[in-house]
Protein backbone atom coordinates (compact mmCIF):
# COMPACT_ATOMS: atom_id res chain seq x y z
CA UNK A 1 0.00 0.00 0.00
CA UNK A 2 1.55 2.86 -1.04
CA UNK A 3 0.33 6.77 0.20
CA UNK A 4 -1.14 8.90 -3.08
CA UNK A 5 1.25 11.90 -3.73
CA UNK A 6 -2.14 14.21 -3.68
CA UNK A 7 -3.82 13.21 -0.35
CA UNK A 8 0.08 13.14 1.21
CA UNK A 9 0.11 16.88 -0.72
CA UNK A 10 -2.91 17.75 0.55
CA UNK A 11 -2.55 16.95 4.19
CA UNK A 12 1.07 18.35 4.70
CA UNK A 13 -0.94 21.19 3.01
CA UNK A 14 -2.98 21.66 6.09
CA UNK A 15 -0.60 21.55 8.69
CA UNK A 16 2.03 24.13 6.76
CA UNK A 17 -0.30 26.36 5.75
CA UNK A 18 -3.06 26.80 8.05
CA UNK A 19 -1.48 26.06 11.24
CA UNK A 20 -3.19 22.96 12.06
CA UNK A 21 -6.83 24.51 12.39
CA UNK A 22 -8.01 24.20 9.28
CA UNK A 23 -8.31 21.11 7.78
CA UNK A 24 -10.56 20.24 10.85
CA UNK A 25 -13.32 21.59 13.31
CA UNK A 26 -13.11 18.41 15.73
CA UNK A 27 -11.30 19.42 19.06
CA UNK A 28 -9.30 17.02 20.41
CA UNK A 29 -9.59 16.60 24.45
CA UNK A 30 -6.39 17.55 26.09
CA UNK A 31 -5.86 14.65 28.11
CA UNK A 32 -3.60 14.06 30.97
CA UNK A 33 -0.16 13.02 31.17
CA UNK A 34 2.50 11.75 28.22
CA UNK A 35 0.48 11.99 24.54
CA UNK A 36 1.16 8.95 22.77
CA UNK A 37 -0.19 8.35 19.55
CA UNK A 38 0.53 4.65 17.90
CA UNK A 39 -0.86 3.03 14.63
CA UNK A 40 -1.62 -0.54 15.03
CA UNK A 41 -2.98 -2.51 17.85
CA UNK A 42 -0.03 -4.05 19.22
CA UNK A 43 1.53 -0.65 19.62
CA UNK A 44 -1.54 0.51 21.08
CA UNK A 45 -2.02 -2.39 23.67
CA UNK A 46 1.72 -2.42 24.42
CA UNK A 47 2.17 1.40 25.43
CA UNK A 48 -0.80 1.87 27.07
CA UNK A 49 0.80 -1.02 29.22
CA UNK A 50 4.03 0.52 29.72
CA UNK A 51 2.34 4.24 30.04
CA UNK A 52 0.24 2.95 33.16
CA UNK A 53 -1.32 6.08 34.54
CA UNK A 54 1.01 8.69 33.32
CA UNK A 55 0.55 8.58 29.56
CA UNK A 56 -3.07 9.24 27.34
CA UNK A 57 -2.26 6.36 24.36
CA UNK A 58 -4.59 6.54 21.60
CA UNK A 59 -4.51 4.42 17.94
CA UNK A 60 -4.69 5.83 14.40
CA UNK A 61 -6.80 3.24 13.15
CA UNK A 62 -10.65 3.09 13.86
CA UNK A 63 -11.71 -0.24 14.91
CA UNK A 64 -12.53 -2.38 12.02
CA UNK A 65 -10.25 -0.86 9.62
CA UNK A 66 -7.99 -2.93 7.76
CA UNK A 67 -4.56 -1.96 8.11
CA UNK A 68 -2.59 -2.73 4.77
CA UNK A 69 -5.50 0.06 2.96
CA UNK A 70 -5.30 2.58 5.47
CA UNK A 71 -4.59 6.21 4.88
CA UNK A 72 -3.96 8.48 7.46
CA UNK A 73 -6.64 11.53 7.36
CA UNK A 74 -5.97 15.13 8.18
CA UNK A 75 -6.95 14.90 11.54
CA UNK A 76 -4.51 12.37 11.91
CA UNK A 77 -1.80 14.31 11.40
CA UNK A 78 -3.35 16.76 14.15
CA UNK A 79 -3.17 14.25 16.57
CA UNK A 80 0.25 13.51 15.66
CA UNK A 81 1.40 16.93 15.75
CA UNK A 82 -0.03 17.75 18.81
CA UNK A 83 1.30 14.29 20.52
CA UNK A 84 4.91 13.83 22.52
CA UNK A 85 5.44 10.66 20.83
CA UNK A 86 4.49 8.88 17.92
CA UNK A 87 4.79 5.12 17.42
CA UNK A 88 4.61 3.42 14.24
CA UNK A 89 5.88 -0.27 13.50
CA UNK A 90 7.97 -0.13 11.02
CA UNK A 91 8.37 1.28 7.27
CA UNK A 92 7.49 -1.51 5.30
CA UNK A 93 4.20 -1.67 7.58
CA UNK A 94 3.49 1.96 7.43
CA UNK A 95 5.54 3.44 4.31
CA UNK A 96 3.53 6.64 4.45
CA UNK A 97 4.78 7.53 7.65
CA UNK A 98 8.42 9.10 6.78
CA UNK A 99 5.91 11.55 4.46
CA UNK A 100 3.74 12.72 7.23
CA UNK A 101 6.11 13.61 9.94
CA UNK A 102 7.90 15.56 7.33
CA UNK A 103 5.10 17.89 7.38
CA UNK A 104 4.85 18.10 11.17
CA UNK A 105 6.28 21.49 12.61
CA UNK A 106 6.79 19.62 16.58
CA UNK A 107 10.83 19.80 17.77
CA UNK A 108 9.30 17.87 20.81
CA UNK A 109 7.46 14.90 19.00
CA UNK A 110 9.51 12.17 19.56
CA UNK A 111 9.25 9.33 16.47
CA UNK A 112 9.72 5.48 17.53
CA UNK A 113 10.17 3.14 15.05
CA UNK A 114 9.36 0.22 17.15
CA UNK A 115 10.44 -2.37 14.48
CA UNK A 116 14.07 -1.07 13.98
CA UNK A 117 16.65 -4.29 14.84
CA UNK A 118 14.05 -6.86 14.66
CA UNK A 119 14.81 -10.02 12.68
CA UNK A 120 12.80 -9.74 9.21
CA UNK A 121 11.56 -12.29 7.15
CA UNK A 122 11.45 -11.56 3.59
CA UNK A 123 8.10 -11.53 1.57
CA UNK A 124 9.03 -14.30 -0.58
CA UNK A 125 9.53 -17.10 1.95
CA UNK A 126 6.77 -19.05 0.83
CA UNK A 127 8.24 -20.33 -2.42
CA UNK A 128 5.74 -21.55 -4.71
CA UNK A 129 4.40 -18.42 -4.45
CA UNK A 130 4.07 -16.42 -7.19
CA UNK A 131 6.17 -13.73 -7.19
CA UNK A 132 5.15 -10.52 -7.71
CA UNK A 133 2.32 -11.20 -4.93
CA UNK A 134 5.12 -10.40 -1.89
CA UNK A 135 6.25 -8.04 -3.33
CA UNK A 136 3.72 -5.02 -3.78
CA UNK A 137 2.10 -2.64 -1.59
CA UNK A 138 4.76 -0.30 -0.18
CA UNK A 139 5.75 -3.66 1.90
CA UNK A 140 9.56 -3.40 -0.30
CA UNK A 141 9.72 -6.95 -0.03
CA UNK A 142 10.24 -7.68 3.84
CA UNK A 143 6.95 -8.77 5.60
CA UNK A 144 5.72 -6.53 8.03
CA UNK A 145 3.67 -8.43 10.29
CA UNK A 146 6.91 -8.65 12.95
CA UNK A 147 4.55 -8.70 15.77
CA UNK A 148 3.72 -12.17 15.36
CA UNK A 149 7.04 -13.64 16.14
CA UNK A 150 7.29 -13.04 20.22
CA UNK A 151 11.15 -12.31 20.29
CA UNK A 152 10.33 -9.29 17.72
CA UNK A 153 7.28 -8.14 20.39
CA UNK A 154 9.56 -8.16 23.27
CA UNK A 155 12.05 -6.21 21.13
CA UNK A 156 9.22 -4.13 20.28
CA UNK A 157 8.23 -3.68 23.86
CA UNK A 158 11.83 -2.04 24.31
CA UNK A 159 12.19 0.25 22.04
CA UNK A 160 8.61 1.69 23.01
CA UNK A 161 9.91 2.27 26.69
CA UNK A 162 12.99 3.77 25.45
CA UNK A 163 10.83 6.22 23.76
CA UNK A 164 8.21 6.73 26.43
CA UNK A 165 11.93 7.65 29.08
CA UNK A 166 13.24 9.77 26.61
CA UNK A 167 9.96 11.23 26.56
CA UNK A 168 9.08 11.67 30.20
CA UNK A 169 12.58 10.67 32.16
CA UNK A 170 10.74 11.53 35.59
CA UNK A 171 8.71 8.54 35.06
CA UNK A 172 11.20 6.23 33.38
CA UNK A 173 11.45 4.15 36.22
CA UNK A 174 8.29 2.99 36.31
CA UNK A 175 8.40 2.81 32.17
CA UNK A 176 10.37 0.24 32.84
CA UNK A 177 9.13 -1.62 35.63
CA UNK A 178 5.83 -1.90 33.28
CA UNK A 179 8.13 -3.77 30.09
CA UNK A 180 9.79 -5.84 32.09
CA UNK A 181 6.58 -6.81 33.48
CA UNK A 182 5.18 -7.03 29.68
CA UNK A 183 8.10 -8.99 28.19
CA UNK A 184 7.72 -11.36 30.98
CA UNK A 185 4.28 -12.61 29.87
CA UNK A 186 5.68 -12.62 26.25
CA UNK A 187 8.56 -14.67 27.16
CA UNK A 188 5.61 -16.89 29.61
CA UNK A 189 3.12 -16.91 26.38
CA UNK A 190 6.26 -17.70 23.88
CA UNK A 191 6.52 -20.92 26.34
CA UNK A 192 2.72 -21.56 25.77
CA UNK A 193 3.26 -22.05 22.02
CA UNK A 194 6.40 -23.71 22.25
CA UNK A 195 4.47 -26.47 24.79
CA UNK A 196 1.21 -26.20 23.00
CA UNK A 197 2.71 -26.84 19.07
CA UNK A 198 5.40 -29.72 20.24
CA UNK A 199 3.23 -32.74 19.75
CA UNK A 200 0.89 -32.05 16.65
CA UNK A 201 -0.84 -34.39 13.98
CA UNK A 202 0.81 -31.91 11.16
CA UNK A 203 2.65 -29.27 11.03
CA UNK A 204 1.24 -27.64 8.34
CA UNK A 205 -0.70 -24.07 8.74
CA UNK A 206 -2.50 -23.51 5.25
CA UNK A 207 -4.09 -20.00 5.39
CA UNK A 208 -7.28 -19.24 2.84
CA UNK A 209 -6.02 -15.04 3.09
CA UNK A 210 -2.85 -12.73 2.94
CA UNK A 211 0.42 -13.93 4.23
CA UNK A 212 -0.01 -12.83 7.54
CA UNK A 213 1.39 -15.74 9.93
CA UNK A 214 4.99 -16.06 8.59
CA UNK A 215 7.03 -15.12 11.70
CA UNK A 216 4.55 -17.03 13.93
CA UNK A 217 5.43 -20.34 11.54
CA UNK A 218 8.87 -19.60 11.78
CA UNK A 219 9.24 -19.47 15.98
CA UNK A 220 7.29 -22.54 15.88
CA UNK A 221 9.19 -24.54 13.12
CA UNK A 222 5.48 -24.97 11.09
CA UNK A 223 5.13 -24.79 7.10
CA UNK A 224 3.12 -22.09 6.24
CA UNK A 225 1.14 -21.38 2.81
CA UNK A 226 -1.02 -18.79 2.62
CA UNK A 227 -3.40 -18.02 -0.43
CA UNK A 228 -1.93 -14.35 -1.37
CA UNK A 229 0.57 -11.52 -0.89
CA UNK A 230 2.03 -9.87 2.02
CA UNK A 231 -1.16 -6.75 1.94
CA UNK A 232 -4.42 -7.93 2.34
CA UNK A 233 -5.95 -6.68 -0.97
CA UNK A 234 -3.45 -9.17 -3.26
CA UNK A 235 -5.35 -11.10 -5.57
CA UNK A 236 -4.23 -14.47 -5.41
CA UNK A 237 -5.05 -16.30 -9.15
CA UNK A 238 -7.15 -19.05 -10.08
CA UNK A 239 -3.54 -20.99 -10.21
CA UNK A 240 -2.69 -20.42 -6.53
CA UNK A 241 -6.48 -21.41 -4.81
CA UNK A 242 -6.23 -24.30 -7.17
CA UNK A 243 -2.75 -25.31 -5.74
CA UNK A 244 -3.74 -24.42 -2.18
CA UNK A 245 -6.65 -27.08 -2.11
CA UNK A 246 -4.80 -29.75 -3.98
CA UNK A 247 -2.31 -29.31 -1.07
CA UNK A 248 -5.36 -29.24 2.00
CA UNK A 249 -5.72 -32.59 -0.24
CA UNK A 250 -2.62 -34.23 -0.31
CA UNK A 251 -1.55 -33.05 3.06
CA UNK A 252 -4.71 -34.51 4.55
CA UNK A 253 -5.18 -31.77 7.10
CA UNK A 254 -8.67 -31.34 8.40
CA UNK A 255 -8.82 -27.38 8.76
CA UNK A 256 -8.25 -24.21 6.44
CA UNK A 257 -7.29 -21.43 8.15
CA UNK A 258 -8.90 -17.88 8.01
CA UNK A 259 -8.28 -14.22 9.31
CA UNK A 260 -10.08 -12.44 11.75
CA UNK A 261 -11.68 -8.63 10.77
CA UNK A 262 -11.06 -9.53 7.45
CA UNK A 263 -14.12 -11.70 4.91
CA UNK A 264 -14.22 -15.03 5.15
CA UNK A 265 -16.01 -15.75 1.85
CA UNK A 266 -13.02 -16.81 0.03
CA UNK A 267 -12.17 -19.15 2.14
CA UNK A 268 -14.93 -20.47 3.34
CA UNK A 269 -15.24 -21.45 -0.42
CA UNK A 270 -11.96 -23.09 -0.61
CA UNK A 271 -12.43 -25.15 2.69
CA UNK A 272 -15.92 -26.12 1.44
CA UNK A 273 -13.76 -27.36 -2.03
CA UNK A 274 -11.26 -28.69 0.01
CA UNK A 275 -13.83 -30.49 2.11
CA UNK A 276 -12.26 -28.98 5.14
CA UNK A 277 -13.51 -26.80 8.08
CA UNK A 278 -12.83 -23.70 9.11
CA UNK A 279 -10.58 -21.81 12.33
CA UNK A 280 -10.18 -18.10 12.86
CA UNK A 281 -6.67 -16.87 13.56
CA UNK A 282 -6.25 -13.36 14.56
CA UNK A 283 -3.46 -11.46 12.92
CA UNK A 284 -3.45 -8.19 15.97
CA UNK A 285 -3.58 -5.68 13.11
CA UNK A 286 -6.71 -4.03 15.01
CA UNK A 287 -9.30 -4.85 16.95
CA UNK A 288 -13.49 -4.97 16.31
CA UNK A 289 -15.29 -2.07 18.15
CA UNK A 290 -16.56 -5.26 20.44
CA UNK A 291 -13.33 -6.56 21.48
CA UNK A 292 -12.38 -2.68 21.56
CA UNK A 293 -15.09 -2.30 23.69
CA UNK A 294 -14.40 -5.40 26.36
CA UNK A 295 -10.46 -3.91 26.20
CA UNK A 296 -9.09 -7.33 24.98
CA UNK A 297 -5.73 -7.53 24.86
CA UNK A 298 -2.85 -8.47 22.72
CA UNK A 299 -2.17 -11.58 24.64
CA UNK A 300 -5.10 -12.86 24.93
CA UNK A 301 -5.72 -12.52 20.84
CA UNK A 302 -3.07 -14.79 20.74
CA UNK A 303 -4.00 -17.02 23.60
CA UNK A 304 -7.04 -17.87 21.37
CA UNK A 305 -4.92 -18.39 18.16
CA UNK A 306 -2.81 -20.79 20.22
CA UNK A 307 -6.21 -22.72 20.91
CA UNK A 308 -7.33 -22.57 17.71
CA UNK A 309 -3.71 -23.75 16.20
CA UNK A 310 -4.39 -26.79 18.63
CA UNK A 311 -7.30 -27.53 17.10
CA UNK A 312 -6.68 -27.12 13.39
CA UNK A 313 -3.05 -29.08 13.62
CA UNK A 314 -4.74 -31.51 15.77
CA UNK A 315 -2.57 -31.13 18.71
CA UNK A 316 -2.08 -32.91 22.17
CA UNK A 317 -2.65 -30.38 25.03
CA UNK A 318 -0.74 -30.66 27.71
Amino acid sequence: MKMRGAAVAFLISCLLLVGLSGCSTKKEPAGTGLQVVTTLFPLYDFSRIIGGTHAQVTMLLPPGVEPHTFEPRPEDMIRISRAALFIYTNPFMEPWAEKILSGINNKALRVVNAGEGVSYLSGSIDEDHDHDQHHDHGHGGMDPHIWLDFANAAQMVDAICNGFVAADPANGSEYRHNAQLLKGKLAALDERYRQGLSSCATGKLLHGGHFTFGYLARRYKLEYHALSGLSSDSEPSAQRMAALIRSVRATGVKFLFAEELLSPRLSETLAGEAGVELLMLHGAHNLSRDEMARNISFIELMERNLSQLQKGLQCQKK
